[in-house]
């Protein structure tokens, strides 16, 4: 018999299969998401000196995890002088920022911006100071977050103090606010530091000027999370946000016996505590 097939030019067309929709992002955070980057980073990676191979690690597991939460990724790179790293000579090198942004992201449009320090002084596996930061971070981009603007995350390198003053410290957010154009700056309407976010019960919110840091205070009030407000707090990444003139806030700082030294591990951060910090900054995302 003769084939009545048609050749393929001639064959009617068939719908290309519909793409697989993203699964849905939660709506609520996960804290065994922010706990697990906490023992990923204080102990299978370790001291994360802003300058080592211990940071260069850490920064690329951490766009790859941006990455997968389907973020675009970016590095800045950046030089760091010698200096003390909390009682450690440590010579110059370069470190980076890894800048995660939502796609289609418009830098010069209104935005907020949600940081954490990536790095650590030189002794320090830093659990708390800070994977907890990171943690909570790394969990959010994985949550609808419902933010009332797009949101930039940004793990900074080189926030540890290499010397006594303002210029000894705050690295990569001082590049990063120094990078930024006019229109880019007038678009950030509010940066929130993640710092030192894992251990006690209540939440210590701060602002580096002496005005309460009330918008979080709300948002603590509408989480339902205790938080304990400070002013002139001046010791993390939002500072370099305020000295230049831009609004920045900081969630974190209770101290706790592990501070700057080998015995920051994760035994020390609450994984309770890392829940209230999520919850307190989704409902300042969401205003």
């Amino acid at each position: 018999t003769r084939d009545r097939t048609p050749p393929p030019s001639q064959q009617p067309a068939t719908a290309a299969p519909a793409p697989t929709p993203p699964p849905a992002r939660p709506v609520t955070f996960d804290a065994a998401r922010a706990d697990a980057a906490v023992r990923h980073l204080a102990v299978r990676i370790g001291p994360r000196l802003a300058t080592g191979p211990g940071f260069r690690r850490a920064a690329d597991w951490a766009a790859g995890e941006l990455e997968d939460a389907g973020y675009e990724v970016r590095r800045q790179r950046f030089a760091v002088p010698a200096g003390d790293s909390w009682g450690v000579p440590v010579p110059a090198g370069h470190s980076q920022n890894v800048v995660a942004v939502p796609p289609g992201f418009d830098s010069t449009r209104p935005h907020l911006v949600l940081g954490a320090h990536l790095d650590t002084v030189a002794v320090s596996p830093g659990a708390e100071d800070n994977a907890s930061g990171v943690g909570v971070l790394l969990a959010l981009a994985r949550t609808d977050l419902r933010a009332r603007l797009p949101v930039v995350l940004v793990l900074f390198g080189a926030e540890e103090p290499r010397g006594p003053g303002d210029d000894d410290h705050h690295y990569g957010s001082r590049h990063y606010v120094a990078g930024l154009s006019a229109p880019e700056r007038r678009a950030v309407r509010g940066m929130l530091a993640l710092d030192r976010v894992g251990t006690g019960a209540v939440v210590p919110v701060g602002s580096a000027t002496e005005d309460p840091p009330r918008a979080l205070v709300r948002a603590g009030r509408r989480a339902g999370v205790p938080t304990a407000a400070e002013t002139g707090q001046r010791s993390s990444d939002h500072w370099s946000f305020v000295r230049a003139g831009l609004p920045g806030l900081r969630v974190g700082s209770t101290p706790y016996a592990g501070y700057h030294n080998a015995r920051d591990l994760p035994r020390l951060v609450d994984a309770r505590q890392l829940d209230r910090v999520g919850r307190l900054v989704l409902a300042w995302l969401r205003g």
